[in-house]
């Protein structure tokens, strides 16, 4: 039995940043790189059902980038993952969550898994939308925004609770294999042990291209992708200002500042 989990090694702002020179977006220079984080649930959550059962479950990592994202694959390896997958190529750059679903939904028909699990959101971008867009290239079952999953290895179908609108909860059975996309606060991620850590130094990260996956670069990219990124710019900066005097004098005062703005 196997199970695949997708992760992202995300972008958090320095103190300090500056644009790129084509203003599509932040120059790599000022960017942190991290784990996902709720791409640390998801492997918590495959990493308990292979440690429940008595049968020999894998756990697959699999993660699309260049090779910065082997620093992230190498933590997933060092919590308990059995392989670490990462797919390259220059033509991916500039593809969209959509275009990453065709690719993830590739890696899947090639491993053959019995569930796929992937983070509901990156805290980068939040789009939301790579897991679901895995499951619709694979015309598999998904079930989104999962808060708790009974599932055991082998079986036909699970029973999840996933989060809806309002605080309210929706338990639903879903048909295997199916797509999950896991919820902050499903588990307790733990921590990797200094042995798990020199273990996974040791460990191959397998670097798939494009063709490998049965891809071409006109699958990919900006022009195979459904958005892209017109503009990334740093808003001006408005001025507050305080008005004094009575609440007649405010008042006064305020529609001035209307009729000012309004070129009146």
């Amino acid at each position: 039995m196997k199970i695949l989990v997708a992760v992202k090694q995300v972008a958090a702002l320095d103190e300090d940043f500056e644009i790129r020179a084509d203003e599509k977006d932040v120059d790599e220079d000022f960017l942190i790189y991290d784990l996902n984080e709720w791409d640390d649930f998801s492997l918590e959550e495959a990493m308990k059902i292979k440690e429940a059962s008595t049968g020999e479950v894998e756990v697959v990592v699999v993660s699309v980038g260049p090779d910065r994202v082997d620093e992230s694959l190498r933590k997933c390896l060092a919590k308990g993952a059995d392989r670490a997958i990462r797919v390259w190529d220059d033509a991916i750059e500039g593809s969209d969550a959509i275009a990453i679903g065709k690719v993830l939904a590739a890696v899947v028909r090639k491993e053959a898994p019995d569930m796929v699990f992937a983070g509901v959101q990156s805290s980068d971008q939040a789009y939301g939308s790579t897991g679901i867009s895995t499951a619709a290239y694979l015309d598999w079952p998904h079930a989104a925004v999962v808060a708790d999953l009974q599932y055991s290895p082998g079986s036909s179908s699970a029973v999840i609770r996933r989060e809806l609108e309002g605080g309210m909860l929706q338990e639903v059975e879903i048909s295997c294999p199916a797509v999950l996309t896991i919820q902050l606060g499903i588990n307790k991620p733990r921590y990797a042990s200094l042995r798990g850590i020199k273990l996974a130094a040791a460990k191959p990260i397998e670097e798939w291209s494009l063709g490998d996956i049965g891809l071409t670069p006109g699958d990919v990219g900006a022009d195979s992708s459904m958005s892209r990124v017109r503009r990334m710019y740093v808003p001006a900066k408005g001025r507050a200002q305080m008005i004094e005097g009575t609440v007649a004098e405010q008042a006064a005062r305020l529609i001035e500042i209307i009729k000012e703005f309004k070129g009146e």
